[in-house]
């Protein structure tokens, strides 16, 4: 069931993804010759117009396979017949598309649930919270200059940072207060410490609320999949902390197992955020400026529009296909590294 359920979400993304790139290529005038959910061989296929829409063997992936966007082709309505700008438009609406996706997710999620605003709960005397004078029941604005809307962001933020010092600024009766805390070292627990706790219970809140926090939401995730980048990058986390289709997998099931026992609403809502956070998640991915991803293609688009020039195509097949062959190493090392964590 876990793993049904996993596959759903994950063919769902993927093709609301795919789905951007047709639509656009459509309106376009650029012919799709097969617009597919799965790879491998097809399972089956109908063939509409100019379009065979099928489902592939394998249950992940999924493409919106274009008449001269990875060959030459003089055919009428050609990838590379069209414009640089329609071009462009093609290839970033299905990064566009998972985001709109992730928004209308969210806008479900928080009209259902609400959002969980960065109250706090608690302050230990003896720690800097209590001694810069805050109490329970203030709500956090910012942090080191990072704007907080949820309690989750401060929890991201403090992973991180716990060991630094913090500008904080915080709400009390509808007024703004900044201070500045130097953390504690907390001998017992080994870590530093502010002294302040909060809950993540959500509120519901009105339409306009619900729409503003959605947006927010959105944001979040895609803050969120940044910063884990930029700290991959960096060194703080390293490539064995990576999750590619068996840890995302198992992530679902073990949110599943731990939904379940509550309620059927629960695993729903549980199944939502997991499908916002992906969504997101593959939208960033696939902006990043590399080959073979949506943001690669985008780059040589850029620059084509910069020269008033098409970038040589047999070179940039090239780049694409190296890049390809990268990914696909990564992502073999990834499933290894998943499947090595299960044992």
């Amino acid at each position: 069931m876990k793993v049904i359920i996993a596959l759903v979400i994950f063919s769902a993304i993927i093709l609301f993804h795919e789905l951007g790139h047709f639509l656009l290529a459509k309106k376009n005038g650029i012919r799709v010759n097969e617009f597919c959910l799965g790879l491998g061989p097809t399972i089956v296929g109908i063939t509409k117009g100019e379009t065979k829409y099928s489902i592939k063997l394998l249950p992940f992936g999924g493409a919106c396979m274009m008449e001269g966007e990875d060959e030459e082709s003089s055919a009428e309505g050609s990838f590379n017949s069209k414009s640089v700008w329609a071009r462009m438009s093609v290839v970033a609406a299905g990064p566009i598309f998972n985001f709109i996706l992730a928004f209308v997710l969210a806008l479900i999620l928080i009209g259902c649930i609400g959002f969980d605003l960065p109250k706090l709960t608690e302050v230990t005397k003896g720690y800097p919270a209590a001694e810069a004078g805050l109490t329970a029941g203030d709500t956090i604005l910012e942090l080191n200059g990072k704007r907080i809307h949820f309690s989750r962001e401060v929890s991201f933020y403090m992973y991180f940072h716990s060991d630094q010092e913090l500008d904080i600024t915080y709400e009390r009766d509808g007024k703004k207060h900044e201070t500045h805390l130097i953390p504690k070292y907390n001998e017992e627990e080994s870590r530093y410490m502010f002294g302040f706790s909060y809950n993540n219970l959500r509120e519901r809140g009105n339409v306009l609320q619900t729409l503003k926090y959605s947006v927010f939401e959105l944001k979040y995730w895609i803050s969120t999949t940044i910063e884990s980048l930029k700290y991959l990058i960096t060194g703080v986390v390293g490539i064995n902390d990576l999750s590619g289709p068996v840890g995302i997998v198992k992530s679902i099931g073990d949110t599943y197992d731990a939904s379940k026992s509550v309620g059927m609403f629960t695993v729903v809502m549980s199944m939502i955020n997991m499908a916002i956070m992906l969504s997101a998640n593959l939208g960033v991915m696939n902006l990043l400026p590399l080959p073979a991803l949506d943001g690669g293609r985008l780059v040589f688009l850029i620059i084509e529009a910069v020269r008033r020039k098409r970038v040589n195509p047999d070179r940039e097949g090239m780049v694409h296909f190296v890049g390809l062959m990268l990914l696909m190493a990564l992502m073999v090392f990834v499933m290894f590294n998943d499947i090595r964590k299960l044992f």
